[in-house]
């Protein structure tokens, strides 16, 4: 009798776990029917405009209206993919710039649409006094950005698996606007950007961050030696999920220009141009040509 009440208590216990088990993962199913569900007929604006390049005409039945051609937009992904040595940090500085100031006289048509947000900006692979230039590029461009909506991160010497957690965390406890995120060397938030559970872990998480946070998050990667494809399965995931992917290329007339390709837009494409970097390590788009340090 003794081992037959044992017997049946274990099998109490079991049947119970396994109701415990499905009534959690119920739960968790419900939940994601909460989120994911879509309404078609309920009206939904366009997202926000974090960055634009230029202006389109929207036609409408009740009139045209000019809309900014969007570099990227809140609460979404993309990714800035080029061969080494084609200035991307520059490139990014210019954006940062822009976006903090709205426009400036080096970021030509370029506008940023900040509204009273903030922009977080995290360099994964140079050291303290590499990044620091790179961030105090932003003031010697405008003088009048506010140095309190600037947030800047090195995190080089931050264990791989802190730095996605980390950037979480500061997006959660320290911001409150809508805000930009940049990510200058995406490929250091896994231990393996070839490996393709990291690498989808990693794509999908900047999805959801993105999403839960209403932030655009805009990453860089190189591409592979003699490619235009994006570095691993974790290039390729991005190029994948991405709202927008931005490709730099070495101009072959102009030496000292790089121009910047709309490669892939889920809403409008913005048109081809050029930046270059002045005498005082400077980018500015070069159909600007008034430069007020010369």
């Amino acid at each position: 009798m003794g081992i037959g009440l044992i017997i049946n208590t274990f099998f109490f216990l079991y049947l119970y776990k396994m109701t415990e088990q499905e009534t959690e993962h119920n739960m968790l199913m419900e939940f994601i029917e909460h989120e994911s569900t879509i309404d078609v007929e309920t009206k939904l604006e366009y997202p926000p405009v974090a960055l634009s390049y230029g202006e389109i005409v929207k036609k409408s039945p009740r009139g045209d209206n000019l809309f900014p051609v969007p570099l990227c937009t809140y609460g979404n992904l993309s990714v800035i993919s080029a061969p080494p040595k084609t200035k991307k940090t520059f490139f990014t500085s210019l954006l940062a710039s822009v976006f903090l100031s709205g426009n400036n006289v080096y970021g030509g048509d370029i506008k940023g649409h900040r509204g009273n947000g903030d922009l977080i900006h995290f360099d994964t692979e140079q050291g303290t006094w590499h990044c620091q230039n790179v961030f105090k590029r932003c003031y010697d461009m405008d003088t009048n950005i506010d140095k309190k909506k600037y947030h800047t991160f090195g995190l080089r010497t931050t264990a791989v698996n802190d730095r996605l957690k980390f950037i979480e965390y500061y997006l959660k406890y320290k911001i409150k606007e809508q805000s930009f995120v940049i990510i200058d060397g995406v490929v250091d938030l896994c231990m393996d950007f070839n490996n393709i559970e990291q690498s989808n872990y990693v794509v999908t998480e900047l999805l959801r961050i993105s999403t839960q946070y209403n932030c655009h998050i805009m990453t860089v990667i190189h591409q592979n030696y003699g490619s235009d494809k994006m570095s691993g399965h974790l290039g390729s995931y991005l190029a994948k999920k991405v709202e927008t992917h931005i490709e730099l290329i070495a101009n072959t007339v102009n030496k000292d220009w790089v121009t910047v390709k709309c490669k892939l837009s889920r809403g409008f494409p913005f048109e081809t141009f050029s930046f270059t970097v002045n005498d005082y390590g400077l980018p500015h788009i070069v159909n600007n040509i008034y430069d007020p340090l010369k």
